[in-house]
């Protein structure tokens, strides 16, 4: 009985521990997740401050925290990647871009000319690719454009 009193007593010194670690993580993850239970764990401190039972308070800072999450959090998250460029970059620009066969292409390997100018080695799933032959990115394999034959009339022509 005297350690729930004490509990009771102190439980004001855990919310503030609560809190001060969430907000820690959140400065480390930037995502708006544990700002909004740092903010239902001042709930449960303010419910301590008016002489709330801890049960009580717990519940608080949970429906508190949980009401963040769900309606406040992501109209923050849209609102903070709405200026965000949505054009894809790095590995991801390389994926569907056209090109030409520069060396035959097989399963072993061969190079590619793309649209954009680069030039890469490349292989192919099925089949062999003759030079000149249109092609399209389908993936890419560690520093390897793995390709797929194309309709020529969707690539540029880059034979330079």
């Amino acid at each position: 009985m005297e350690l729930i009193q004490t509990i009771e007593q102190y439980a004001w010194i855990g919310w503030l521990v609560l809190i001060l670690l969430f907000l820690v993580i959140e400065m480390l993850t930037l995502d708006f997740t544990f700002l909004m239970l740092s903010i239902g764990g001042l709930a449960g401190l303010g419910s301590d401050l008016l002489g709330a039972p801890v049960w009580l308070q717990v519940i608080i800072a949970a429906v508190v925290a949980a009401v963040l999450v769900l309606f406040l959090r992501p109209p923050l998250l849209r609102r903070l990647h709405r200026g965000e460029d949505p054009t894809p970059s790095n590995v991801d620009a390389l994926l569907d871009i056209g090109g030409r066969v520069v060396s035959t292409v097989s399963a072993h390997g061969g190079q590619v000319r793309l649209i954009n100018g680069d030039v890469w080695t490349a292989r192919t799933d099925s089949g062999e690719l003759d030079p000149g032959t249109p092609i399209v990115v389908s993936r890419i394999d560690g520093a390897t454009a793995v390709v797929r034959a194309s309709n020529p009339t969707l690539t540029e022509d880059t034979s330079a």
